[in-house]
Parts: structure tokens; C-alpha cells; sequence
């Protein structure tokens, strides 16, 4: 029974790592129709930025635990606005030539991040408590699943409200609709599409900090291996669907950790073959609508 319910918890906390991944991948296709293949980059550079406050301050203390969350949200945004001016905004609607050079511009990234931090992954240590498990049920679960936890379910619940009871976020849903009436009232559509870009950075940004704990180590390769897995879940839960990347990424990795425990480590392979069969049978994701 611990075991059971030890792989059962673990599953939905990994879970909420890939949501908090693929959250800011899924909004950005929903709402711009942008695949974004730099978004592992936005994730490697927030983690780091996070672990240097956090090296700066102290890595014990919760107080820069949080601000190294806060800093790696900031410096995601800062980062995926950056990329939509100068790289997107020239190439709406050239969907070929938008991955070209976000795929160029992750390879970039992590030269980059090379360079300057090295090759090797940098290990890491947080609040003691973060490295201690509480018991459920006779299972010991790693305290760091339940920040997890409550980390994806407060920022599902911010992108929830900013899209559906703000006025920017009214906008946004008016613009990708119908871009060109929203633009005759006067509105300026691009500058709300670069919030999406910066809000879905800062996502990236918040789980790349949280990526590093779980991880206990940072590397210029943290987000490119996430992001493969974000790429899964955004396919099946829908793509461009928040609710369907949230239950996507619970499936996804429940069923994981179940494979990886009862059938002998295999937990990748069967979520490719899960990958593959939501793209025979439903095409459009869990929960994506068809165009």
C-alpha cells in the first residue's frame, strides 16, 4: 500500500514540474500560435540567475529560496520579451521561419550558458526541510513534490483569472480571435502579445527554479531535457489548452513513475507510445479543439 500511494504522490509532483514547464509553451501556442523551441532556454537561464541570489544569500534560508523564485520569474520574462520583439514580432504568421530561429536560439543559448557556467552540472542545496519527507498513509514523499504542487496549482490559477477576469487578458482572447477588429478599435494588439510572451517566460522562469531543487543540480541542459517532456504534454493534453496541459501532465507522469517502478524502469518508453497514440486517435490532444 506505501508503495502504492509513494508512487501515486511522486507521479502528481512530477507532474506539476511538467506543468509548470509546459505551461507558459501551451499559452504561448494558444494564444499566438507561436511553437516556441527556445523555451527550454528561458527555464536554463532563470535557474541559474536563481541559483546564484540563492548562492548570494544563502542557500539555507527560505527567504532566498523564494527570492530565487521570484528573480528566476523576472529574469524569464525579461528574457521571452526580449525574444518576442527582436526574433517573433518580425515573423507572425511565417510559422516555418518562427522555429528556425527558436530552435537556432535554444542551440545558441546553450553555448552560451557553457561558456559561462561550464559543462558540468553545478549541484545545489535548498531549505533543509525541502531534503526531508513527510508521511502519508505509511509512504514517505519527498517534501520537494508538495512545493511542486502548490506551486503549479497558484500559477494555473493566476493564468486562469489573468485570461478571463482582466482586462488585458479580455484583449489578448479578443486578438487572437480576431486581430484586425481589435486593432480598428484602437488597441494595440502586438504590445499585448509580448505580455503573453513575458507571462509565459515568467512560467518557464518559476519551474526552472523548481526544476533545479528537484533536480539538486543545474546544468545548461536542465531545460532542454524538460522541455521534451513539455512538448509531450502540451500534445496531449491539447495544444494550446492550459486545462488539457494540466491533466496531460498529471497522466504523463503518473504514468511514469508507475512503468518506471512495476515494469522495470520503461516509464519514457511508454510515454512515447502514449504520445503516439493520442496523435493516431485524436489527433487534436485530450482537450484540444480542432481548428
Amino acid at each position: 500500500m506505501s508503495t502504492l500511494v509513494l508512487t501515486l504522490i511522486t507521479g502528481v509532483g512530477l507532474g506539476a514540474l511538467y506543468f509548470l514547464v509546459a505551461s507558459g509553451l501551451s499559452l504561448i501556442y494558444g494564444l499566438m500560435h507561436v511553437l516556441n523551441f527556445a523555451h527550454g532556454a528561458f527555464l536554463t537561464l532563470s535557474a541559474f540567475i536563481g541559483w546564484m541570489v540563492a548562492q548570494a544569500l544563502g542557500t539555507d534560508s527560505w527567504g532566498s529560496f523564494l527570492l530565487s523564485i521570484l528573480v528566476g520569474a523576472a529574469v524569464g520574462a525579461v528574457f521571452a520579451t526580449l525574444t518576442e520583439l527582436v526574433l517573433i514580432r518580425p515573423l507572425y504568421e511565417r510559422h516555418i521561419e518562427q522555429v528556425l530561429v527558436t530552435v537556432g536560439l535554444s542551440f545558441a543559448a546553450v553555448a552560451l550558458f557553457e561558456g559561462i557556467w561550464g559543462t558540468d552540472p553545478v549541484h545545489i542545496s535548498g531549505p533543509s526541510w525541502l531534503t526531508q519527507t513527510t508521511e502519508v498513509l505509511g509512504a514517505r514523499i519527498p517534501n520537494t513534490y508538495w512545493v511542486l504542487m502548490i506551486a503549479a496549482v497558484l500559477v494555473l490559477t493566476a493564468l486562469v483569472l489573468f485570461l478571463q477576469k482582466t482586462r488585458y487578458g479580455m484583449i489578448i482572447r479578443a486578438g487572437v480571435e480576431n486581430r484586425s477588429m481589435v486593432t480598428a478599435l484602437g488597441i494595440d494588439v502586438r504590445r499585448s502579445f509580448t505580455l503573453v510572451f513575458a507571462i509565459g517566460g515568467a512560467a518557464a522562469g518559476i519551474g526552472g527554479v523548481l526544476a533545479m531543487h528537484y533536480s539538486t543540480f543545474v546544468s545548461a541542459h536542465l531545460g532542454q531535457t524538460l522541455l521534451i517532456f513539455a512538448f509531450i504534454v502540451t500534445v496531449v493534453g491539447g495544444l494550446g489548452s492550459l486545462t488539457g496541459a494540466a491533466v496531460a501532465s498529471v497522466l504523463v507522469a503518473v504514468l511514469q513513475q508507475f512503468a518506471n517502478f512495476y515494469l522495470g524502469g520503461t516509464g519514457d518508453f511508454i510515454v512515447v507510445i502514449l504520445l503516439a497514440l493520442v496523435l493516431l486517435v485524436r489527433p487534436t490532444g485530450l482537450l484540444g479543439r480542432r481548428a
